[in-house]
């Protein structure tokens, strides 16, 4: 199935089903995220996006059908003698095409669109309340080497 998938930078037409992919499943997002996938708030959110060339907002396809998402950022950075660094978030494979190799798949194009843009470090967060999500991540390598922290400034 992998050998079938492709990826491309995500279009505004995309943008419900990237919601939905965002919603499906997830309690953490179901309590957060509207139901209308054309709230003003993310066509606003997904042309700051893809205005910028520095984000990529991934679809990956299986049969002309939308199967995952992610969401990935380049990040110059100071640290690690100036290096790029790929922040990659927002990862979603839809329900019935999980545990195929999909994500697997989705995680390694990222890295490689990564260091085809002069990245040398790869980072992500995962909710510490999603602990396949972190299961997962382990088993492609990555390690959990820092705390992550968020501040939502609307309860400020």
């Amino acid at each position: 199935m992998t050998q079938d998938l492709t990826h491309r930078k995500a279009t505004l037409t995309d943008l419900a089903t990237i919601i939905e992919l965002i919603r499906e499943d997830d309690e953490l997002a179901q309590g957060r995220e509207s139901q209308n996938g054309y709230d003003q708030r993310y066509v606003d959110a997904f042309h700051g996006i893809n205005n910028n060339s520095n984000h990529y907002l991934m679809v990956v396809e299986y049969a002309a059908e939308i199967v995952g998402t992610c969401h990935l950022m380049l990040i110059p950075s100071l640290s690690f003698i100036g290096s790029t660094r790929l922040q990659i978030e927002e990862v979603r494979v839809r329900r019935k095409y999980r545990s195929k190799k999909i994500g697997e798949w989705m995680i390694k194009s990222a890295i490689a669109f990564g260091i085809e843009h002069g990245a040398r470090i790869v980072q992500l967060t995962a909710n510490k309340k999603r602990v396949r999500a972190k299961s997962f991540y382990e088993k492609l390598g990555f390690e959990a080497t820092h705390d992550g922290m968020k501040l939502s400034v609307e309860d400020v």
